[in-house]
C-alpha cells in the first residue's frame, strides 16, 4: 500500500481519516476477484465474526462459515457449551440452511418465538424426520398462542432433492412462489434452500475443515491452566484457537503462547492437522513481533475502536485502528505471518481499507450482533423496530459471566471494574436483517475495491493500493443522501 504522493502523514489514522484513490485496471469483473485469505485458516472470505457472547454462537459460526467466513466461539462459554456447539457446527450442513424443525404438536407460541432465530422465516413441521408442513410468522398471526401447530399449518409441501441444482432449486421455489423449501434425503429433512441461498450457494465458496465440514474457531484467555484448556479446545475439532485478551502485549500471553501452541504442535504431530494459532491484541509492530515469537501464527490488532469498547475513553489507551494495521501488517509481513485487524468496521469500506493495509482478514462484532444469527433473542422497541442486546466483553455482564465460578464477594468486587457497555440494543437493519445479508454487502465493496485497485487477489491489493488522507468534510462528502437536502 501506499499513500498518495508519496506523502506519509505524520499523525495516525482511522478507517474515516483516508480513502482510496483508482488506478488503471484491467478486472472486468467483481467476480474476477479472488478473496480467499492466505493465512492458514482455510476461509474463502476475510471476515472473522468476533468472540463476543452476544455475536458468535452456533447458528452465526454455520452461517458464515457457509460463506466462506469463520466465528470464534467466546472464551466464557463452558467447555461442554463449547463443544456441543462444535459438533452442531459441524454436524450442519455445508450447502443448504438449517431447518427450524418442530412436531405437530409444539404451540403456535413457541414456533413463532424460534422464527427469529433464522434469517429465513419459517419452520419445517416434521413427523420424525419427515417434513409434514410448514409455518410462518403470517400462519401464527391473531391466533391463540397455546393452539398447536397443526391446526395453522400448510401441510402442501414442495421439497427438493438433496444435491438439487440451484438454478433447478430456484426456478421450482419461483414457479411455486415460495420463499423456500425444505430438502430431502430418502425423504428425511437434512436442511432448507432459499430463492437466496440457491443464488448465495454459486457466489461462494463455504470455509471447510479437511473433512469436508464447516470450520469454526474458539478462543482461550491467558489464565489458569492454558495448556489443558487449548488441548480440550482442540479436541473438540476447532479450526483455529484464538488467545483473547485485552492487553495482548504483557509476559502473561508471552508466557502462555508457547504452551498453548506446544499442544498444538503435538496434536498436529498426531493428527497432521495443524490448526493456526492467533494472539492479541496489540497495536504496535514490537506487540507483534513478541508475539510471534512466542509463537502466534496471526496477531489481532486492535485496542479500542470497538462500539462496546470504552478502554480508549477510560485509560486513553489504543490506537487509531488503519495505522495500528499498516504498521502492524509490515510486521508480521516481515516474520513471514499474518494480522486481523479487529475492530472499528462500520461500513463495508472500513473493511477494504483495512485489507488494502495488509490485514489477512479483518474481524467483525457488534455489526453482526443486530442480525436474525446473533445469539441473543430477538426483542422489539416501544416503536416497533427489531433488536438484539449486545455487550462488550469487559464489561461488568461479561467479567460476570466469566466469574460464575468465583465467590460472590469476589464477582462483585470485579463488576466494579467496568470497561465496557452491558446493554446496548443493535437494530436489525429491515433491508439487510440477516449476517448474510451483510456479507452480500460487504463482500460486494471489498470486491469493488479491488477492481478499482486492478487487483484480483487480496495479496495485490495490498500491493497496489493506494491511499490518501481526508478531513472530516471530506469523509462527509461521501456519505449517501437517502431523502433530498
Amino acid at each position: 500500500m501506499h499513500f498518495l504522493n508519496g506523502q506519509t502523514p505524520a499523525h495516525d489514522l482511522t478507517y474515516s481519516d483516508v480513502f482510496m484513490v483508482p488506478a488503471r485496471s484491467s478486472v472486468t469483473s467483481r467476480l474476477d476477484v479472488d478473496l480467499s485469505t492466505g493465512d492458514g485458516t482455510g476461509t474463502t472470505l476475510p471476515l472473522a465474526v468476533s468472540n463476543m457472547t452476544a455475536i458468535a454462537g452456533r447458528r452465526m459460526a454455520e452461517t458464515v462459515a457457509r460463506r466462506g467466513a469463520i466465528a470464534i466461539i467466546p472464551q466464557d462459554i463452558p467447555n461442554d457449551v463449547v463443544g456441543r456447539a462444535v459438533r452442531k457446527v459441524k454436524d450442519a450442513h455445508p450447502v443448504y440452511d438449517t431447518p427450524i424443525a418442530v412436531t405437530a404438536q409444539t404451540t403456535v407460541g413457541e414456533a413463532m418465538s424460534l422464527l427469529g432465530k433464522r434469517a429465513h422465516g419459517a419452520a419445517v413441521v416434521v413427523e420424525g424426520d419427515k417434513p409434514i408442513g410448514m409455518v410462518s410468522e403470517h400462519d401464527g398471526a391473531g391466533v391463540d398462542r397455546f393452539a398447536q401447530v397443526y391446526e395453522v399449518m400448510s401441510s402442501d409441501v414442495v421439497t427438493l432433492p438433496s444435491g438439487v441444482d440451484p438454478r433447478e432449486g430456484f426456478d421450482v421455489l419461483t414457479t411455486h412462489h415460495l420463499a423456500l423449501a425444505p430438502v430431502v434425503d430418502g425423504g428425511d429433512l437434512v436442511g432448507v434452500l432459499t430463492r437466496k441461498s440457491a443464488l448465495r450457494s454459486t457466489l461462494y465458496t463455504a470455509a471447510l475443515d479437511p473433512d469436508g465440514r464447516l470450520a469454526v474457531g474458539a478462543a482461550l484467555g491467558i489464565n489458569g491452566d492454558v495448556a489443558e484448556k487449548a488441548l480440550s479446545l482442540l479436541g473438540h475439532g476447532i479450526d483455529v484457537l484464538v488467545v483473547d485478551t485485552a492487553h495482548g502485549h504483557q509476559e502473561r500471553m508471552v508466557e502462555a503462547l508457547p504452551l498453548i501452541v506446544a499442544e498444538r504442535d503435538r496434536i498436529a504431530g498426531a493428527t497432521g492437522r495443524r490448526v493456526p494459532v492467533v494472539a492479541g491484541n496489540v497495536v504496535s509492530a514490537e506487540g507483534v513481533r513478541d508475539l510471534v515469537r512466542a509463537g502466534a501464527d496471526i496477531v489481532k490488532v486492535g485496542v479500542g475502536p470497538g462500539a462496546m469498547c470504552t478502554t480508549r475513553m477510560m485509560t486513553g489507551v489504543g490506537r487509531p485502528q488503519f495505522s495500528a494495521v499498516l504498521e502492524c501488517a509490515e510486521a508480521a509481513g516481515e516474520a513471514g505471518r499474518h494480522i486481523w485487524a479487529d475492530g472499528g468496521v462500520r461500513h463495508p469500506r472500513d473493511v477494504a481499507l483495512g485489507l488494502a493495509a495488509g490485514a489477512a482478514s479483518v474481524m467483525i462484532g457488534s455489526w453482526f450482533a443486530g442480525t436474525y444469527e446473533s445469539p441473543g433473542d430477538l426483542q422489539y422497541g416501544a416503536d416497533g423496530r427489531a433488536y438484539k442486546e449486545s455487550f462488550g466483553m469487559a464489561s461488568a455482564r461479561a467479567v460476570s459471566n466469566r466469574t460464575r465460578d468465583a465467590a460472590g464477594f469476589d464477582r462483585a468486587r470485579l463488576a466494579l471494574f467496568e470497561e465496557g457497555i452491558s446493554h446496548s440494543r443493535m437494530y436489525l437493519d429491515p433491508d439487510r436483517p440477516g449476517v448474510e445479508d451483510l456479507i452480500d454487502a460487504i463482500v460486494a465493496g471489498v470486491r469493488s475495491a479491488c477492481t478499482y485497485a486492478g487487483a484480483v487477489s487480496l495479496p495485490e491489493f495490498h500491493e497496489r493500493a493506494v491511499v490518501g488522507v481526508q478531513s472530516h468534510a471530506g469523509y462527509d462528502e461521501g456519505l449517501p443522501v437517502h431523502a433530498s437536502w
